[in-house]
């Protein structure tokens, strides 16, 4: 029976459609080479190195005393998540092609371009003996010492909360009557949960990366932080609350109502030059929205930078093998033994046109000085 011109356009198009998943692959396996080939590990750069330090010696004793055989498990933690994530999305894919849950792990993993810039923010100073970009990199020098690779877990951390969010709303739908709260407003009862979930899994999350050496917060305002003028202090009730900027809309564009559709999907419909590409169109919105959240929590913490608010210092400094990163000079007013280094964005973005001022001589009574040995 001969094939009809018809049969072979929907063959070649089924065969186009299903090579793509394979060059996107491809290609982000390409990618993943060639970060991976020009990986580092340690302070490498003259721009962050210190040289009068060999080694990595801690002044301070991590978690459990394991020092920084955490990176180890952080970072072999981080591939095995990652791959148990890329298997389930492969398989929710498979099942249905342009799944909605796929498409903002991708888009929530997608705003790690930004991540530079929202480590310089917050003070946010990693460890620099994790597996990371070249320092010297642009965009990736936005980072107060490095860019390390564990950040591509973000889709774990920002689009996690979303489902026991979501669980306990379905629960308490189903125990309420059609006129409650949670019927007659359902995104808003979601993002109540996402944010009470995330403010409670950022903390918990982000006080053990702390202690267990990861990175710390350089700089935090001491009022509302924990640990605060100690190499483990945590900006509490400013970090858990901003994360959820991003949790927040990305479990929100990702509710389905009872046409069965995704909010992201209903916002993608209105744009007339994408309803011939439905998944194209949710996922730019998704990304979108993503990337619009996460300029929000980095402008936050700027205006948090330039009032100069960010006071208490991690003292001691615990990466002596990298220059100690201190763009307003408060480590040095401290007391924190040098040498320092201001950074990029240490004049105006930071609320001192000049730049770094000069500080010496450090308080007597400074916050470092009051650290034990």
């Amino acid at each position: 029976m001969a094939t009809t011109p018809s049969h072979r356009s929907v063959t070649v198009t089924f065969k186009r459609r299903s090579l793509v998943p394979w060059v996107w692959l491809s290609l982000a396996l390409a990618s993943i080479g060639f970060v991976a080939h020009h990986a580092r590990v340690g302070a490498v750069s003259p721009r962050i190195a210190n040289p009068d330090v060999t080694g990595a010696p801690r002044p301070v004793e991590f978690l459990l005393g394991l020092g920084d055989r955490w990176l180890v498990i952080h970072e072999w933690g981080t591939v095995v998540m990652m791959a148990a994530l890329v298997l389930a999305c492969g398989r929710a894919w498979r099942r249905q092609p342009g799944h909605p849950y796929v498409l903002m792990t991708i888009a929530s993993t997608a705003i790690v371009w930004q991540d530079p810039f929202m480590n310089w923010a917050p003070y946010a100073v990693y460890n620099p003996q994790l597996r990371h970009l070249p320092e010297d990199w642009p965009l990736v020098r936005m980072s107060p010492t490095v860019e390390p690779f564990v950040v591509i877990g973000y889709a774990l951390f920002y689009f996690g909360p979303f489902f026991p969010a979501m669980a306990v709303l379905r629960r308490l739908q189903t125990r309420a009557s059609s006129e409650a709260f949670v019927w007659r407003h359902p995104l808003v009862s979601l993002a109540a949960l996402v944010f009470v979930i995330g403010v409670v899994f950022d903390a918990i999350l982000e006080i053990s990366l702390v202690r267990t050496g990861l990175y710390i917060y350089a700089q935090v305002v001491p009022w509302g932080s924990l640990f605060a003028g100690t190499t483990f202090q945590f900006p509490l009730i400013w970090e858990s609350p901003l994360v959820c900027l991003v949790m927040i809309p990305a479990a929100v564009l990702c509710y389905r109502d009872d046409t069965g559709r995704t909010q992201a999907e209903k916002l993608a419909r209105r744009f007339r030059f994408l309803q011939g590409r439905p998944v194209l169109g949710t996922f730019l919105v998704m990304f979108a929205f993503c990337n619009v959240a996460y300029f929000m929590y980095g402008g936050a913490y700027t205006a948090i930078r330039m009032s100069g608010l960010a006071t208490a210092v991690a003292c001691p400094y615990p990466y002596p093998d990298a220059k100690v990163y201190d763009p307003q000079g408060y480590f040095e007013r401290e007391g924190e033994p040098g040498p320092y280094f201001e950074g990029f964005w240490s004049t105006w973005p930071s609320g001192q046109p000049d730049g770094r001022p000069r500080v010496n001589p450090a308080k007597p009574d400074g916050m470092c000085r009051r650290q034990p040995p």
